[in-house]
């Protein structure tokens, strides 16, 4: 009797989770998404979609009862239902992970055990711990959970600032400590339910305002820290027995220091331009590693730069006619809010 492929159930029904339902269905996988938001645009790409609060016992079991196997999109998700769905259908990435990356002092600490850098960082509960790292300056003062895309961080470039900055402290920060930035890179790498583990060349990032602008390959980086990062984000991987698709975030000092900057166990936006410029994506990989599918050998087809769309830009690029190298992704948001995520466009390049 053939095999037959698993059911996916993936929690979160944004970008992300729109372009896992298309690459699974490339690979004939259903795809049932569970969101808490009724203008998901993941709605147009998956099988099936439920709408529910996460806490929604009901809705998550019949989520649960329509899967053979579970993901999500983001990892912000309380971990307890994670670990809920895990008694019933496996979850991959395992929830355990969460409760490291979920929090940016316990990633840190993390990634220093493994002997990998990361910028100097000091846990701040108030506003005296705060004070008491004036010398510190300049840094970034971060939300110890939660924040992405420059949410719930402050920049403190001197003293003044951290005399004038003005918040509860009813939650754990970070301070982590601004380092002479040349440049930051990122590495997705698939790691399967045997441990085989596929890596993505490195990828150069701009951000403009927090918010990732621009990615491309190749990144203008040496050799040693092409192949320096590719072995740090392996190890990361195997270390937390991770499966599925990651990304590793970098920054590079003007000394050529290389430098952790986040883990996110999940794909991630850099990695949008491997749907065009490889043979297998970074969401074909990790559909294939979280439904144990067969293991293919990565080839790159060309060289891409990737641009983010945001907000209003939206329109100028649905009206757009577009070279045979460019692709456009519309993610089909309903409301495009300033500095929010609503497509992207790829350009090969030689």
């Amino acid at each position: 009797m053939a095999k037959t492929n698993p059911a996916l159930g993936i929690i979160g029904g944004g970008q992300l989770g729109s372009l896992l339902a298309s690459a699974a269905k490339k690979l004939n996988i259903h795809t049932v998404v569970l969101t808490d938001d009724n203008q998901a645009p993941a709605k147009h790409f998956c099988n099936e979609i439920i709408t529910a609060d996460y806490s929604d016992r009901a809705k998550v079991r019949e989520f649960v009862n329509k899967v053979d196997v579970v993901t999500f999109e983001f990892e912000n998700i309380p971990v307890n239902i994670l670990e809920g769905i895990a008694q019933f259908k496996p979850v991959f990435p395992k929830p355990a992970i969460n409760k490291i990356v979920q929090n940016r002092l316990l990633e840190k600490q993390f990634v220093n055990s493994l002997n990998i850098q990361t910028t100097l960082f000091e846990p701040i509960k108030n506003k005296l711990d705060l004070s008491s790292l004036k010398h510190f300056s300049p840094a970034i003062l971060k939300t110890n959970t939660l924040g992405y895309d420059g949410k719930g961080q402050y920049v403190l470039n001197n003293q003044k600032d951290f005399d004038d900055l003005n918040i509860s402290f009813d939650q754990d920060y970070i301070l982590e400590k601004k380092i002479d930035l040349d440049k930051e890179i990122s590495v997705i790498v698939t790691r399967y339910q045997d441990g085989t583990i596929i890596s993505y060349e490195p990828i150069e990032n701009v951000h403009k305002d927090q918010i990732l602008n621009q990615s491309s390959i190749p990144a203008n980086i040496s050799k040693n820290l092409f192949e320096k990062a590719q072995d740090q984000a392996k190890i990361i991987a195997e270390k937390l027995d991770y499966v599925g698709t990651m990304c590793v975030e970098y920054f590079i000092d003007k000394k050529n220091n290389l430098l952790v900057n986040e883990i996110a166990p999940r794909v991630h936006n850099s990695g949008h331009l491997t749907i065009n410029a490889f043979n297998i994506s970074q969401f074909e990989n990790h559909v294939r590693a979280v439904c144990n599918l067969e293991i293919l050998p990565i080839k790159k087809v060309k060289n891409a730069k990737m641009l983010n769309i945001l907000g209003l830009d939206i329109e100028k690029y649905r009206d757009k006619k577009f070279s045979n190298n460019e692709y456009f992704f519309d993610y089909l948001k309903k409301e495009p809010k300033e500095k929010r995520k609503m497509g992207h466009l790829t350009t090969l390049v030689d």
